[in-house]
């Protein structure tokens, strides 16, 4: 079953940002565009290597208006404590989500629920709209890292699409590029 178009449910959790600990609910998002990154574990392997790329690319995130909240099942002291012991978490700037209880990861289908991985959460990537609608996902297996350039291009192409109706992003689309409008006089012509 597909999420695009899934409304993001209701939470209220505890985040580590900016060396202090947040509130952080559901209404945040609103009226903003939203990459939620889920991972499966503070003070792991790859997940160090996808936070700091995200951190380095934080930046161009924010100077298209999106916000980042990377998510994992760890606590926010975790969070604290894997930011104090690593130079990579460290660069963070963007809110680092506690999900313990496992409601938000569950919410977005990635909690692991059975096998020697249970209550971790998969390696997860929602893009989220102004409404709070998932506009798209992918999702890994825990061995998979992800790029932060490609995240950056699909927030991009799905923000342009959502102010041009009717335009769509071809494959390996970025801002300024030529769309495409789908029409009949394009099938069997691409």
């Amino acid at each position: 079953m597909s999420l695009i178009g899934k409304k993001v449910g209701s939470f209220n959790t505890k985040a580590f940002v900016n060396s202090e600990f947040k509130d952080i609910t559901s209404e945040d998002l609103k009226g903003k565009w939203s990459v939620f990154f889920f991972y499966p574990a503070d003070f792991t392997f790859i997940c160090p290597t996808e936070l700091g790329d995200l951190a380095d690319a934080y930046d161009e995130f924010k100077k298209i208006d999106c916000e980042i909240y990377s998510v994992s099942t760890d606590t926010h002291f975790t969070h604290k404590a894997w930011h104090d012991a690593s130079e990579t978490i460290k660069k963070i700037k963007f809110p680092m989500l506690a999900d313990p209880t496992h409601a938000i990861a569950k919410d977005f289908g990635v909690l692991l629920e059975e096998g020697e991985d249970a209550g971790l959460a998969l390696r997860g990537t929602f893009i989220i709209n102004p409404e709070c609608e998932v506009v798209a996902y992918e999702v890994h297996t825990l061995g998979i890292g992800r790029n932060s350039d490609e995240l950056l291009r699909k927030v991009q192409a799905a923000q342009f699409i959502a102010k041009h109706s009717g335009e769509v992003c071809p494959a390996k689309w970025k801002p300024g590029g030529e769309t495409l409008t789908p029409s009949l006089k394009l099938v069997g012509k691409l």
